[in-house]
């Protein structure tokens, strides 16, 4: 008897990575004729087949799995309260659990890309900063002025606070590095960690690209759609999305002046901007009590609800959970972008205060509530990516390897020309002919270099201009020894060519003449 060979257990998790197979663009129907282009797409398909394998091999080292709330018979999940989850919770999770009162509200929150920091922000200048899993205070302000809007920057040793008028930049203890005074009445900040990015939009109506690892300000556009304080970026690509008083959505990249894409959401002014991890969905919401759900690949809503009170924060976690901010209420919904949902996973009554801002923490099953009377964190079970890459965001982190992975943050920093809508077209070829590609050029070097453009036209004058004839008059009245050399010159030649054609009509030559050397006379 022959021992069956074992399967591998990772062939079993191929599909789930897999591409498609490659046969029918090889064997089937487009069989292509040309062996190189036929021999290229084997290799592809076999490179795909190897990413597609390591991949699934690597998922066995990912033990862990998002859990989520699982009712028995007629119970309901969103009907479990924070205080029953409480008492059936670890001890580690259970100290996630807390709410602040602060009176210093409405409070904005945000968390570092490991969610290990958090950054709070009071309407009336309360500022802190700290480790909210360690318990460590790491600074507290209070700046006695508006503050409108806080976010981190590359990590937790930097952040930036909008106050009543200028944006201030200030480090991890509280004192002030920076103040751009560029930005000017700003009601909303974020971030771009690859680019190195600070973007803000204010009552000016201008949103504008800070370079902070520079100093300069890269872009100034000018929406011309008025004041706006609805901002969020697209996570996958670093397009930004702004939320306008008219209910559209546009979305600005730094390398064209004009909106990117312009959509009608609402028909009143849009309240919260919210996108998905992997950049695909959008939700919205706005004065009209709508939310509205998109899919950022053609643009269209995917679903429609209606909220008791226009919606004042949205958030997306990285397992797709949707948590939507109305009033004093706060609700979970689960799959809001597969399928139309009737109920919602979880929700959470925050008595006696509005919701002002809402954020899921990173690789957490926690969500962070900044409200008028201070902040809550609330445990959403399966809400976080339970496996995170240390070499991305590493919650863990030490002071060494956080000054390492700055350091290579810097050098690998993407530039600002490469935000593009779509992240496929960079190494792609342009198959344009080359004098349209060369106008484009032209075009582009005059729109960005207007002064030089408009030096190097010149007028063409002709022949007969007034200076010319101011020229050739005045060059014949002046007379010197080179010109009168030259004139008797030409005085002797005509001379010497006038006894020369005298002399040839007494002797005429004829072409025979030349070779038998004799003379004919006439």
């Amino acid at each position: 008897m022959t021992e069956k060979k074992a399967k591998d257990p990772v062939q079993g998790l191929v599909s789930k990575y897999a591409r498609g197979s490659g046969k029918a663009a090889v064997e089937g129907l487009n069989k292509p004729k040309d062996k190189k282009l036929k021999g290229t797409i084997k290799r592809r398909e076999k490179q795909f087949k190897e990413a597609a394998y390591k991949a699934a091999a690597s998922e066995i080292l990912l033990t862990e799995e998002a859990g989520f709330l699982e009712p028995e018979g007629i119970e309901k999940t969103y009907q479990l309260s924070q205080r029953s989850l409480r008492k059936d919770v670890d001890i580690s999770t259970a100290h996630k659990m807390f709410s602040l009162d602060l009176k210093l509200g409405p409070y904005s929150i945000d968390y570092t890309r490991n969610g290990r920091h958090l950054l709070i922000g009071g309407r009336k200048g309360h500022v802190a900063a700290f480790d909210w899993m360690g318990g460590s205070l790491a600074c507290e302000l209070q700046l006695k002025e508006t503050v409108r809007d806080i976010t981190w920057l590359h990590n937790e040793t930097m952040f930036a606070v909008a106050q009543k008028k200028y944006v201030y930049i200030y480090d991890r203890t509280g004192m002030e590095i920076h103040c751009l005074r560029n930005h000017i009445e700003v009601n909303k900040l974020d971030f771009l960690p690859y680019h190195f990015l600070l973007t803000s939009i204010g009552n000016s109506g201008f949103l504008k690209y800070q370079d902070t690892s520079t100093g300069k300000v890269v872009v100034e556009h000018r929406t011309k759609l008025g004041p706006c304080d609805v901002m969020t970026q697209n996570p996958s690509n670093a397009i930004m999305h702004l939320g306008h008083g008219n209910g559209t959505v546009t979305l600005w990249s730094p390398n064209m002046t004009t909106p990117l894409i312009k959509m009608q959401c609402h028909r009143g002014p849009v309240t919260a901007i919210a996108i998905g991890h992997t950049g695909e969905y959008m939700a919205t919401a706005g004065l009209d009590g709508q939310l509205k759900l998109w899919d950022l690949r053609n643009y269209k809503s995917i679903q429609e609800y209606f909220t008791p009170t226009p919606a004042s924060s949205l958030s997306v976690s990285q397992r797709g959970l949707l948590a939507v901010g109305f009033g004093p209420n706060i609700t979970v919904w689960k799959d809001p972008f597969r399928t139309r949902q009737t109920s919602p996973y979880m929700s959470h009554l925050q008595p006696g205060s509005i919701i002002h801002d809402a954020k899921f923490v990173p690789f957490e099953d926690v969500l962070g509530l900044g409200h008028r009377a201070g902040i809550s964190s609330l445990v959403v079970p399966g809400s976080g990516e339970p496996n995170f890459d240390a070499l991305e965001a590493n919650p863990f982190q030490t002071k060494k390897q956080r000054q390492e992975m700055e350091v290579h943050a810097l050098l690998d920093k993407v530039q600002p020309e490469m935000i593009t809508l779509d992240t496929g077209m960079i190494g792609k070829r342009d198959k344009a002919p080359i004098q349209v590609l060369n106008k484009e050029k032209k075009e582009a070097w005059t729109a960005a270099h207007p002064v030089e453009a408009k030096e190097l036209k010149f007028k063409a004058r002709g022949k007969n201009s007034s200076s010319r004839r101011h020229l050739r008059k005045k060059a014949k009245n002046i007379i010197d020894q080179k010109k009168v050399q030259l004139i008797e010159k030409i005085e002797n030649d005509k001379k010497e060519r006038a006894k020369r054609r005298a002399g040839d009509l007494d002797e005429a030559h004829t072409a025979l003449d030349r070779f038998t050397g004799k003379k004919r006379k006439f």
